[in-house]
């Protein structure tokens, strides 16, 4: 939006052209993110507190948790509006990738908000039946992935990137469909399994955003894309407005969700923030990276795979609580030690993921 206003008043003054730039726009986009959140946090946590919205804690989880009963839930609508905001000021709103990806935020964030309503407000501990939310989320993952296939008008949009190769991009046509809806579904639900410690889930996603943001940056600049052998796709860079207005809301949202936390994201943000990630994934055509970066989403929701299958399977548990973050509590661990050293294994696999763009 501003992008327009500064393009209109460059004629009368030329430091307008500032906005012009992708990495200031990509600087101020953090900014904006972040002081909205920070501003806006203690107003929305008030609010929560004086509608009695607060996290009703399973009584079958780690005890330590039963003292976080009550606590303000759905914080996750501070990081929808700090993205909404961040990104409608900064961006190019000619830009397709733009709406596709406030599209996916937005959506998947009503259908969170849906399900933490009825948990909290109507007091329905099932929430949005898991059938229902699963059918909304395939609806608008289903709804993306054909729009991007018929959208398309170059080959490197429906191209599959493979990490440590670079001669070899197999074509997917009609795939595409199945793996996007697959890689936005399950990044949400993923995502959405790892919020269970306090900023546990946040600083991974933070993480990850900030790395799709230079990924984005490098698929739509010619030069760099041809360097890396990634496909260029001149709409991705927009993308950086967008990730880097993930990473502001994120760090915003962290202020007030870390150790002892005083909200938390609910459905309505994890929900959100999952899918945005697999969107950015898709959109860059990096699906396989996003598996490597997020690891720490991965390793989760395969531990409740495990654990599911092997009970029903063998009638006996691999892990003393899925999913794994609530077995290293059971184990003695503080949750500060967890959530840290969780920290610092995405921080490596995300630096892992970066280096696969080169090491190819």
């Amino acid at each position: 939006m501003l992008v327009w206003l500064a393009e209109y008043l460059q004629q009368y003054f030329s430091g307008f052209s500032l906005f012009g730039y992708l990495t200031f726009r990509a600087i101020v986009s953090i900014l904006t993110a972040l002081v909205f959140g920070l501003w806006m946090g203690p107003k929305l946590i008030r609010r929560l507190q004086l509608l009695q919205i607060g996290q009703t804690v399973r009584n079958d989880g780690p005890e330590s948790h039963l003292s976080k009963s009550g606590t303000p839930t759905m914080g996750g609508v501070l990081i929808i509006a700090s993205v909404f905001l961040s990104t409608l000021l900064w961006a190019r709103l000619d830009n397709p990738y733009v709406w596709v990806m406030l599209f996916v935020f937005g959506s998947y964030g009503a259908i969170g908000f849906v399900d933490d309503y009825r948990k909290v407000i109507r007091k329905d501990p099932a929430g949005l039946i898991a059938r229902w939310k699963y059918f909304w989320q395939s609806v608008v993952a289903l709804i993306v992935a054909v729009y991007l296939f018929w959208s398309s008008d170059s080959a490197a949009q429906t191209q599959l990137v493979l990490p440590f190769i670079k001669d070899i991009m197999p074509q997917l046509g009609w795939l595409f469909i199945p793996l996007t809806y697959l890689v936005i579904v399950g990044s949400s639900n993923a995502v959405n399994l790892t919020d269970g410690l306090d900023g546990l889930a946040i600083m991974p996603s933070v993480m990850v955003a900030s790395a799709f943001a230079l990924v984005a940056y490098l698929t739509g600049h010619v030069n760099f894309s041809s360097y890396l052998f990634i496909p260029y796709i001149p709409q991705a860079s927009e993308l950086v407005v967008v990730c880097t207005a993930m990473v502001g809301a994120g760090l915003a949202f962290l202020w007030f969700n870390t150790y002892p936390a005083q909200v938390f994201m609910g459905d309505v943000g994890s929900l959100a923030l999952g899918a945005a990630l697999g969107a950015v994934a898709v959109l860059v055509r990096q699906e396989l990276l996003l598996v490597i970066m997020g690891g720490v989403f991965v390793m989760e929701t395969v531990s409740v795979i495990l654990q599911v299958g092997s009970y029903k399977l063998r009638g006996q548990r691999i892990f003393r609580m899925a999913p794994i973050h609530h077995h290293y509590e059971l184990k003695g661990w503080p949750e500060p030690r967890v959530i840290v050293r969780f920290w610092i294994i995405s921080l490596i696999l995300v630096l892992i993921g970066l280096a696969t763009l080169k090491v190819r």
